[in-house]
């Protein structure tokens, strides 16, 4: 969720930037220059969002991503009676 969100505030800001800086260059709006901020500003996004997920990824408890794949050391590491 965190990446979802961080993704959409980088998009809307880099869409921004690039804009203003597109304008400051004197290039005229128009259908190319719409589609070059929209298609660098989703890079600088994705970027972002796969960054929060990687950093995520490493944070994780390595033990805790064991005991989720095997079903009866989950149940043994919260003391519930096994089928």
């Amino acid at each position: 969720m965190l990446s979802l969100i961080l993704s959409t505030l980088v998009f809307v800001i880099a869409a921004w930037f690039l804009s203003r800086y597109l304008d400051d260059m004197g290039i005229a709006k128009g259908m190319t220059r719409g589609t070059v901020v929209f298609v660098l500003a989703s890079l600088l996004s994705w970027g972002a969002g796969s960054l929060v997920d990687w950093g995520q990824g490493k944070t994780e408890d390595p033990a805790a991503s064991k005991a989720q794949g095997d079903f009866s050391r989950l149940l043994k590491s919260v003391g519930q009676p096994q089928p």
